[in-house]
């Protein structure tokens, strides 16, 4: 997983990430293909029924390069949604042809401002990327316009079973239907799995949407990282009472087939594995969105992982509620059998 959240991918520049992935799910499937997309489908059982689509997507936020000015600093667009507050001061790696050239995001020093400017929010068009290059000249010979920029941060751990990263969202996921498929590597599968590492969530679900139809599957489980709210001030009735370390999240809603979310709190109860249940309304904003209403329809299911700071360089996630995911993912298509009626009735 670190060698997943550590390797460079904000949407539409996921290959690096899926080479990793890849690498990791060759040994334990029957078959690995990529689309035209750049999605990854790895495949266990193929003859099997039904079809079941495993989903995390392998795009993370970042920044790509825009414009560069005649001092030599580095102008960019948005991948994805940012906090500028927190992109204020960070350090950065600009993705070029020759590598990563760090960089530094800057802003006028706090010093310099007018008072009434010190108050004002800050806006990303307002902040630009300083790599020490003397001029344009010099930059445009390391840079090009179109490279991708992420946070210049990797997997670390914390205190217990907790660690940060930049990209826990949701490279993690793409780790966990990894791991899914390793552990029905030695199983009796009576579905065929899908396991698929998707590109493009952040910018609109593109990549689950794309392979969702070539799949053509009657059932599927997206895997995405949810909102801890065990912070200060965390407004519990917003979100409800998600916790790091209480196991993965069960999502119920909408976007959920009731036979789907059935299965998956009876296989969490017959594991012995904690999870937690999440209430959505309506869309969930994941993979599980594009999944649902592909072609004809899909019974669609979202487990979800605890996550605190999201679409931050510090991301924080519990080992043991991703180990546990995995583990749900797995035990659900183990059960999964050709006569099962996922309508909702």
């Amino acid at each position: 997983m670190k060698r997943l959240v550590d390797t460079p991918g904000p949407s539409g520049y996921e290959q690096a990430v899926q080479r990793v992935y890849r690498e990791a799910v060759s040994a334990c499937a029957d078959e690995v293909r990529t689309d035209v997309m750049g999605n990854v489908i790895a495949v266990r059982n193929p003859g099997g029924s039904p079809r079941i689509m495993l989903a995390g997507h392998a795009d993370e936020i970042g920044f790509q390069v825009r414009y560069i000015s005649e001092d030599g600093m580095i102008y960019f667009g948005s991948i994805g949604g940012h906090d500028p507050v927190v992109t204020v001061g960070q350090r950065v790696h600009v993705h070029t042809a020759s590598g990563p050239i760090l960089g530094v995001l800057g802003r006028r020093a706090v010093h310099l401002m007018e008072t009434e400017e010190r108050g004002k929010s800050v806006k990303l068009d307002d902040l630009w990327i300083d790599i020490g290059a003397k001029d344009r000249k010099e930059a445009e010979s390391l840079v090009s316009i179109g490279d991708c920029i992420t946070y210049a941060q990797e997997m670390q751990p914390l205190l217990g079973s907790l660690c940060t990263a930049r990209s826990f969202d949701n490279k993690m996921g793409v780790f966990v239907v990894a791991e899914a498929l390793r552990l029905l590597a030695d199983t009796d599968l009576k579905a065929a799995v899908y396991a698929v590492s998707t590109v493009q969530e952040e910018i609109g679900l593109r990549g689950a949407r794309a392979s969702a139809y070539g799949v053509d599957p009657l059932v599927g489980l997206a895997t995405d990282v949810g909102h801890a709210m065990d912070f200060p001030g965390a407004e519990r009735k917003r979100v409800g009472d998600i916790r790091l370390g209480n196991g993965p999240i069960i999502t119920r809603g909408a976007n959920i087939n009731p036979r789907v979310f059935e299965l998956l709190t009876r296989t969490a109860q017959e594991l012995e594995i904690p999870y937690q249940v999440n209430a959505a309304p309506g869309g969930t904003g994941t993979d599980a969105n594009a999944m649902q209403i592909s072609r004809a329809g899909m019974a669609t299911g979202l487990i979800g992982v605890p996550l605190r700071y999201m679409h931050t360089p510090s991301e924080v996630m519990n080992l043991d509620d991703i180990e546990n995911a995995a583990r749900l993912m797995a035990g659900f298509c183990e059960r999964v059998t050709p006569d099962m009626d996922w309508t909702p009735l």
